[in-house]
């Protein structure tokens, strides 16, 4: 064959072979050819854009791939629109607007081609094509490796995405591809990236790595299937998954991440199973938000990089740890908010530098069956709200077995505390907590140290060998909680040392000298990894004063931006005030609705508003207490019919008196609803809200087109509530005064430039639907301090001006 010709052979048992020939041109040769031809093309460049309609096979002549090169000036080089064979050749692009490789239809097979191209795309599938793509390669560093869109699929097999300029391999549309041991590295975006609703990726035995931003994302409603897969060596999380994404990893390989392995948010699940996470710089999985959920089975994480939590879980998610291992870390697990829950099963924690798990702002754990080793801390149970049950599990070899303060109240039962350094388990500063047949051995310091008179209940307990003593109640206090001030109560408790304590008895508070003042000093502090809304305060005790409206006000008023909300509770006030100065003078008095609906975005301050609203209608008198009892769908919904009625009247009851905050309230009445109970809770509140109208304030919160929809489930739901207060997004200079003020609440300042440098920033900043607001501002503040800290580091001395000052160079890249 003459250089740059074309062989058509005609395959067929027919004499007639018109086909048959040598052809100048490829566009000739495939005009000419038909379904079951052969077309061979001799080596050399051809400057054509080529269309393939027919069930031809288009190969290159034998010899080194790129002896056959497709490299049109402009469009696209190569369509497929048949069910042909492609092979053996090199496909290049030169159009930014344009795929190199476009499969339009049929289910071609395309067989060790090579994609060298600074394309929008290197091999765009579409539509209803379902090829083959077996040892192929793109290199193109200009945009997105191979894109599968519009409900197309196909199976990729032993194909390689060398360099993109965007994402490795992007999956959206409702598409729904296959991987078998593909590679993709260095690429500028996502390695693997799926989004939309229906869009799917199943991934077999493939290695993502080298990637300058996450591994794999997942979201949108997108989901994805990997098995024994590898993602490592990237420069931003392993994995991200965002808004109802799915994703489940089966024998995968997360590695080498230096921010966050795993990041889960907005209602996403992932599921785990044999998989190991390993070797990462911030969370090995970090949990975010109501519904937000992981299920872990016989798996691992393991020898962290940073100083922060293995795994986290926060703003009312859920993580379910089966048969795993957790070791080699700062600290292993920590929930925060309320909401946020962990059950941890069989499972063992290892090896960890601080707290093995710290519950904290009100979240739950629960552990059964669990081994906890070489920790400073087993399980800290941190403040008022947070608990959770410790069941069946060993704590070995711990300074403290088991933290339990600032009101806090865990269960705590069957489990066995073995050789501690300071203490088996410590209660103080008000922390509650009930211990029943637990057991403390070889402890260097105390058995159970209880302290300032927590109202702590022992039952059936035991301990052995403690150096300085099996029990030590000492600096009683007034009690905590229900009953007579006092400190603990003991039932059936027995220690080698002081013999069996066999009445019921509340344990006189003595002080001794033999106090520990050290003991939570040597406990570390909470090193987390973004920063997370204030806990709600509990409940105003009986007695405890009240601030005055102009105080609450007062605060309100130093509320960064909220002007429209400031004004819309002002208003409010002002109604509820000459409504109580009239009925003191005898006059009428309109009826003020006092429920609201607060719509806007995340970290708008809806929350705090809240908790204030509830402290001025108390000032008022309107409200008893005015306390804020904050909960979501989690806390309503019950898993069987009756159980969402008893949850909502319980919240109600916990609310008596002040303020039921409903966060996510839209999530009560899903669009796709079904046998959903959240139906139940909704008529269960109305009802509620009528029957005791005076006893409790409501108020419902979310997005504003789905609170749109939530007020429009049940015609009782709009009419008891009086008005909606919008919050909007915080402006830019807005989120600089959040920075300010992070600042100089922590000492630090704003050097030269940098004021004008995060109001361009804040400017610049995308504001999609994970924008996070206030949060966002704080988290940008904490970027500048970790930056600010590994900048300074590298002097050899230090003024105060370089230990305080935060510049334009310290902020965090624009995501």
């Amino acid at each position: 064959m003459a250089q740059g010709t074309v062989q058509v052979t005609y395959t067929g048992t027919s004499r007639w072979r018109r086909r048959t020939g040598e052809y100048a041109s490829l566009s000739a040769a495939l005009e000419a050819a038909g379904d079951g031809d052969v077309l061979t093309v001799a080596p050399g460049t051809y400057r054509e854009n080529l269309v393939v309609r027919h069930a031809v096979t288009l190969r290159g002549s034998e010899g080194a791939i790129g002896s056959v090169r497709i490299a049109p000036a402009d469009g696209i080089p190569l369509t497929v629109r048949a069910s042909a064979v492609v092979q053996d050749l090199q496909i290049e692009g030169q159009d930014a607007a344009a795929p190199a490789l476009l499969v339009e239809e049929g289910t071609p097979e395309l067989l060790t081609l090579r994609i060298v191209t600074r394309s929008a795309v290197g091999i765009e599938v579409r539509g209803a094509a379902r090829p083959t793509l077996r040892r192929c390669t793109v290199d193109n560093p200009a945009g997105v490796g191979i894109g599968v869109l519009d409900g197309a699929g196909g199976l990729f097999e032993d194909c390689e995405v060398v360099a993109a300029g965007q994402s490795g391999i992007a999956v959206h549309g409702g598409a729904h591809p296959r991987l078998e041991r593909c590679r993709v590295h260095h690429s500028s975006g996502a390695g693997l990236s799926v989004t939309g609703d229906g869009s799917g990726l199943e991934a077999f035995g493939c290695e993502v790595y080298e990637i300058k931003g996450a591994g794999v994302q997942i979201a949108s409603r997108g989901a994805a299937h990997l098995t024994d897969c590898t993602v490592h060596r990237t420069s931003a999380d392993g994995i991200t998954l965002d808004t109802d994404a799915v994703l489940t990893l089966s024998d995968c390989d997360i590695h080498d991440i230096p921010e966050n392995a795993v990041d889960l948010r907005s209602r996403s699940v992932l599921t785990l199973t044999r998989s190991t996470v390993r070797r990462f710089g911030r969370n090995g999985l970090s949990v975010w938000d109501p519904g937000t959920r992981v299920d872990a089975n016989q798996c691992e994480v393991h020898d962290s990089t940073g100083d922060y939590p293995a795994v986290w879980v926060s703003d009312g998610a859920t993580v379910v740890l089966d048969s795993c291992r957790v070791h080699d870390v700062p600290d292993a697990i920590f929930v925060l908010d309320r909401g946020s829950r962990a059950d941890v099963v069989d499972s063992d924690l290892a090896q960890v530098r601080n707290t093995a798990v710290s519950v904290s702002d009100g979240a739950t754990a629960q552990l059964d069956d669990c081994r906890i080793r070489e920790a400073s801390t087993g399980a800290w149970f941190r403040d008022h709200g947070s608990g959770g049950t410790l069941s069946g599990c060993t704590i070995d070899a711990a300074q403290t077995g088991v933290i339990v303060t600032k009101g806090a109240d865990p269960r705590i039962e069957r489990c066995t505390v073995t050789a501690p350094a300071e203490a088996g388990f410590y209660v103080s500063a008000q922390g509650r907590g009930a211990f029943h047949n637990c057991r403390v051995t070889g402890s260097s310091g105390y058995g159970f140290h209880v302290i300032d008179g927590c109202r702590t209940t022992l039952t059936r307990c035991r301990t052995e060998r403690c150096a300085r003593g099996g029990y030590e109640f000492a600096d009683g206090g007034a009690g905590h909680g229900e009953g007579p001030a006092g400190g603990p109560v003991v039932e059936d408790c027995s220690s080698d040392e002081s013999g069996v304590l066999t009445e019921p008895r509340e344990v006189p508070a003595v002080a001794t000298a033999t106090r520990t003042t050290g003991l939570l000093g040597a406990v570390p502090e909470q090193h987390p990894a973004e920063p997370t809304a204030p806990a709600a305060p509990a409940p105003p005790a009986a007695g405890e004063p009240i601030r005055s409206s102009s105080d609450v006000l007062g605060e309100l008023d130093t509320l960064v931006g909220l002007e429209s909300v400031k004004r819309e509770v002002r208003a409010l006030t002002d109604m509820i005030e000459i409504g109580r100065r009239r009925r003191a003078a005898g006059l009428k008095a309109a009826s003020a609705r006092r429920h609201l609906v607060f719509t806007g975005s995340p970290g708008t301050g809806k929350t705090t508003v809240a908790r204030l609203y509830g402290e001025i209608l108390a000032s008022l008198g309107v409200l008893e207490r005015g306390h804020l009892v904050e909960v979501s769908r989690v806390d309503l919904v019950g898993e069987h019919i009756g159980s969402t009625a008893i949850r909502t009247q319980e919240a109600f009851d916990r609310a008596r008196g002040g303020v039921l905050f409903i966060d996510e309230a839209y999530a009560l009445s899903p669009e796709d609803s079904g046998r959903d109970f959240g139906k139940e809770a909704i008529d269960t509140l109305v009802k509620l809200m009528e029957d005791h109208r005076e006893a409790v304030v409501v108020i419902v919160a979310g997005y504003t087109a789905e609170m749109e929809r939530f007020l429009g489930v049940n015609p009782g739901v709009a009419s008891r509530f009086s008005r909606t207060i919008t919050f909007g997004d915080y402006a830019p200079d807005e989120l600089l005064r959040i920075v300010e003020q992070q600042a100089d609440e922590h000492e630090y300042r704003l050097g030269d430039g940098a004021s004008e440098a995060l109001l361009k920033y804040f400017t610049a900043l995308p504001k999609g639907p994970g924008f996070g607001n206030g949060r966002t501002a704080r988290q940008t503040f904490e970027s500048m301090v970790e930056r600010h800290a590994g900048r300074v580091a590298q002097f050899s001395e230090m003024s105060t001006d370089d230990l305080s000052l935060l510049f334009p160079e310290d902020l965090p890249e624009l995501p």
